[in-house]
């Protein structure tokens, strides 16, 4: 080919990069029209405010016409570019501040294209695509070790180590044949799969340490092989949030005494998390709150499969922009460590290598030696002031983080897909008569959507897209339920997931994979892994499998298609 043929070539493409920056496409929310048959109204999974009709490999990644409407898009655009880059060791810039140990680098390794985590067949920090965090826990007691943070960390920044060396855990997948033998009574197969992870006892840098009898006790190597237990949990997609934020306090209550009153009607007494929800007198048991950064207002729990976090604004993306990189802001100027607070920083301070560079670090990050505390010549009490401190320079801007929210809850959910088919709708007509619909309830409504924050940083509805009086689309009833899986997640307790657009995963560049560790790999084993029932326990969901299971081939895969539609 000609050389000047290709150079013109080149800068015609150059051209149209430039006219396409200097002239960006508008934004459009022509999604259809509710009032034709073409648009049936679950079409709008996310109601006239949330939905986006933009099906392709950025289908998640959508703002809402909630965020045009408030002539938020710059903000929003903002946000998004937070979310996207990696955060760093340098002492300024919009990505600084990075450790001194972290869970990842930024957000995009732990939800890819927006979404889901994908399975993993060993852990690294550094993966991209992998959502797993890491769930160590006390077997005696179900809570937490205290020795290491919530979410574990097994990134450092010199000269600080690791809490946990990843280069030490293993993760082996494990057959699993059903009481059916994995077969369809027309003879369809299908596999099943669950992780089991292991982390010994030296990889570990503090001490191990767990909550008993209202004392922390130091565990042996003995102690710590039969006594903790260590167990997986990815993330869901981030899109949709702001509009589940919008639905009202007292409609998620209304569901949770709807469901306490059915289950008490037929004697499962048993039946809701009693940490979460008292069945004898049907009224909550545990409110979200936040007296740290607010003022302990209680509010009704949503989010995460623990059912840990209350509205959106203080769940748990305003959590992990801080605690997955330990960037801190003005309402979190203090480092996020082990849970008790004091062992990863008292074992780094005795560290005769973190002592050896901390004079080098600490002179980088606080030149002007504004704390004099950290620079007394004493290190081990140098770093441990350091590591403990509650008085960090805000490394996250108010107007950042601001953005940032706005971009969370701005961001729109995908318009269902194939709703005017036939086989859309004998799916969805199985999925309710077959029971999936009790748990993955398919509709809400929002309300007046005022802005709630519990941290208090937030104080007014113009602060953030809203969404007021939207029929929405999740397909959840944001209880939590039991399905007794072989190494199920902890507590055995798992708030419903949504399911809106997760037939896009794939296109998205999202892991495909499904539950709570990624143990199904598609919608088809998602769907038994709800049929166990074991010396444990019977999955709530088991009689729904049983149903599923005595449909026709062609109906299950009505089902599934209406399932990856929605």
């Amino acid at each position: 080919m000609n050389r000047h043929y290709i150079i013109g070539i080149l800068f015609a493409a150059l051209a149209l990069v430039a006219c396409s920056d200097d002239d960006p496409k508008p934004t459009t929310w022509e999604i259809g029209d509710p009032t034709t048959t073409d648009y049936p109204e679950d079409y709008y999974a996310g109601g006239l405010l949330g939905t986006t009709a933009e099906n392709s490999s950025t289908a998640f990644k959508q703002p809402s016409k909630a965020v045009e409407t408030a002539g938020m898009m710059t903000a929003f655009n903002e946000g998004e570019y937070l979310f996207e880059k990696d955060y760093n060791t340098n002492t300024e810039g919009a990505f600084h501040g990075l450790g001194p140990v972290y869970v990842r680098r930024g957000c995009l390794y732990c939800h890819p294209g927006y979404g889901h985590g994908a399975r993993q067949t060993d852990y690294k920090a550094d993966t991209h695509r992998n959502g797993y965090l890491l769930v160590i826990y006390d077997k005696t007691t179900n809570a937490y070790i205290r020795s290491v943070a919530g979410m574990p960390q097994t990134g450092a920044v010199k000269p600080f180590k690791a809490p946990i060396d990843e280069n030490q855990i293993k993760i082996d997948w494990k057959g699993y044949t059903d009481e059916w033998g994995n077969c369809f009574p027309d003879g369809e197969t299908y596999e099943l799969i669950y992780p089991e992870v292991t982390i010994p006892y030296t990889a570990y840098y503090a001490p191990v340490v767990v909550a008993r009898g209202g004392a922390d006790v130091t565990l042996s190597e003995t102690q710590y092989n039969n006594e903790v237990g260590v167990l997986l949990e990815s993330t869901i997609g981030i899109y949709g949030t702001g509009l589940t934020d919008a639905i009202p306090d007292d409609s998620i209550t209304a569901q949770w005494l709807s469901e306490s009153k059915f289950f008490n009607s037929i004697g499962r007494t048993d039946a809701l998390n009693p940490a979460m929800w008292d069945q004898a007198s049907n009224t909550w048991k545990s409110y979200y709150t936040n007296a740290l950064q607010g003022d302990g207002t209680k509010y009704v729990r949503r989010y995460t499969y623990a059912l840990s976090r209350g509205p959106i604004l203080d769940a748990a993306g305003a959590n992990a922009i801080w605690n997955i990189t330990n960037v801190n802001r003005s309402d979190r100027r203090y480092h996020y460590l082990d849970l008790a607070g004091t062992y990863y920083a008292t074992q780094s301070s005795k560290d005769p290598e973190v002592q050896a560079g901390f004079t080098e670090y600490i002179n980088r990050i606080d030149p002007a030696k504004a704390h004099s505390e950290w620079h007394t010549g004493d290190l081990e009490k140098d770093i441990y002031a350091y590591l403990t401190s509650k008085s960090l320079d805000a490394e996250m801007t108010d107007a950042q983080y601001k953005n940032l929210m706005i971009w969370h809850r701005g961001l729109a959910v995908p318009a269902a897909r194939n709703t005017t088919t036939e086989d859309f709708r004998k799916g969805k007509q199985l999925f309710s008569q077959i029971g999936c619909a009790a748990c993955h309830r398919p509709s809400w409504q929002t309300g007046d959507d005022h802005i709630q924050d519990p941290a208090k940083f937030f104080k007014a509805d113009s602060d953030m897209p809203r969404y007021p009086h939207q029929k929405i689309w999740p397909y959840t009833d944001f209880v939590q339920h039991r399905l007794w899986m072989k190494n199920d997640i902890r507590t055995g307790w798992c708030r419903t997931t949504p399911l809106w657009g997760r037939g896009l995963a794939g296109r998205t560049g999202s892991g495909t994979e499904r539950l709570h560790d990624c143990r199904a790999r598609n919608v088809m084993e998602a769907i038994m892994w709800h049929g166990c029932k074991n010396e444990g326990g019977t999955s709530d969901a088991y009689q729904t499998v049983v149903k599923f299971r005595n449909l026709s081939k062609q109906e299950r895969d009505q089902v599934i298609y209406f399932i990856e539609s929605i």
